[in-house]
């Protein structure tokens, strides 16, 4: 859908003469674009808009007014709607209302300075709307910033984690056709938030299947607990915020008396972390990507079975990567680690399989000046990569708001 000026007007009347009408008394004061009917309306608003108001008349053939601007609203929610009729009856308004959601309803003839009035009050509750919903993405793109940043700085270990399984997440959501990408990304970028507050070397341990203590399994078990917590506080992120919760639900094994979160009832985006974490544990143990799958394969009363088919047809796909040896100056965003990178005092900086980004090159650059760090190391990037030098800028946080305003 191409971007129309965001202060349009679109009429839309089955009588082109009433059309001419409108176009004549109020063209010198707004921006006006008028189609004959519903179904020129909605090829109008499919090719040319959002429009920031759409105006139709109640009676039209073959798709009436209220039919009409609930179509609009659909594919353009922040339109605002107005409907135009003769007839007064109060069930229609009524109707109009509930399922268009309208913003005015007018009945005709309508003289021009309360068309004007009318519009005016649109194209203002347009601006409104449009503002809040800047204001909300700026919000949200600086909150999950400021959280992936945290958890960068506070625990690598974690992030790289986190890094890794957004990429297999957002490829499986993106097979599944998931109707809101962005939430399931945004869950996945967040999935090891609440490790922030476990010591790296449970992180370690578990990461790497290695032996915990009898208490460190439950002390590892309440981090999307606390995830889901700090997340939820964020507007807008509730459903992020459930699928964090329920990441570690098996999806065939009946739960706690309590919790309905069992099988099909657990939200699909902790279906597809589910598969992603054991799957990427499984690879941190040792595992090849053959080994890790086929083990997922014989636990598959665990997992959603759309989920892990997903999951290894994508493993099946060939992807064209390089693998390079460089430096800390050398890094540019998209590549991924291959390997760990430490400081030679062996603390760990950045996390194999994250995916290199700005914050996190200029913080390893920084570090330089007074950390010696063990170069070289290994890097993986795409093929495509090699021969295109231009920096991408921040990758997730890029996604993240792509699919924000995409939903």
């Amino acid at each position: 859908m191409s971007m129309f000026m965001s202060d349009t007007i679109l009429l839309v009347d089955d009588d082109a003469n009433v059309l001419e009408g409108y176009k004549r008394q109020l063209r010198n004061d707004f921006t006006l674009e008028t189609a004959v009917g519903a179904e020129e309306g909605l090829k109008l608003v499919a090719e040319r808009g959002p429009f920031a108001v759409v105006v139709s008349d109640l009676q039209m053939p073959g798709m009436d007014g209220i039919r009409f601007l609930t179509q609009v609203r659909e594919q353009s929610r922040e339109s605002v709607r107005i409907l135009l009729t003769g007839n007064t009856n109060l069930d229609s308004a009524i109707q109009a209302i509930n399922q268009g959601q309208i913003f005015r309803f007018l009945t005709k003839p309508c003289p021009p300075d309360l068309l004007a009035s009318a519009f005016t009050a649109a194209l203002q509750q347009h601006k409104l709307i449009t503002a809040e919903r800047e204001l909300l993405e700026q919000t949200l793109s600086g909150s999950v910033g400021v959280l992936c940043d945290m958890l960068s700085f506070a625990n690598p270990e974690a992030f790289g984690r986190s890094s890794r399984i957004t990429r297999s997440v957002e490829s499986i959501a993106e097979r599944l056709q998931l109707p809101d990408p962005w939430v399931t990304t945004t869950a996945a970028m967040l999935s090891q938030l609440g490790c922030v507050i476990l010591p790296e070397i449970v992180l370690s341990k578990v990461y790497r299947g290695d032996p915990l203590t009898k208490e460190e399994p439950q002390l590892y078990k309440q981090h999307p607990f606390m995830g889901a917590d700090l997340v939820a506080a964020i507007p807008r992120m509730k459903p992020v915020a459930e699928i964090i919760r329920h990441q570690d639900k098996p999806y065939g094994t009946p739960m706690v008396s309590d919790d309905s979160h069992t099988g099909d009832v657990i939200p699909m985006g902790a279906r597809i972390l589910k598969v992603a974490l054991d799957f990427d544990a499984l690879l941190a143990a040792g595992k090849s990507q053959a080994e890790a799958s086929a083990q997922l394969k014989e636990q598959k009363d665990q997992y959603d079975p759309k989920v892990l088919d997903a999951l290894i047809a994508i493993l099946s796909e060939d992807v064209k990567f390089e693998v390079k040896s460089i430096e800390v100056a050398e890094l540019r965003d998209g590549m991924i680690l291959v390997e760990d990178i430490h400081s030679n005092q062996g603390e760990l900086l950045a996390s194999k399989g994250q995916e290199v980004t700005q914050s996190m090159r200029i913080r390893l650059q920084s570090l330089t000046n007074s950390t010696p760090i063990q170069e070289p190391f290994l890097v993986m990037l795409p093929k495509a990569m090699s021969h295109q030098q231009s920096d991408t800028g921040e990758q997730v946080m890029r996604r993240f708001s792509q699919n924000l305003k995409a939903s």
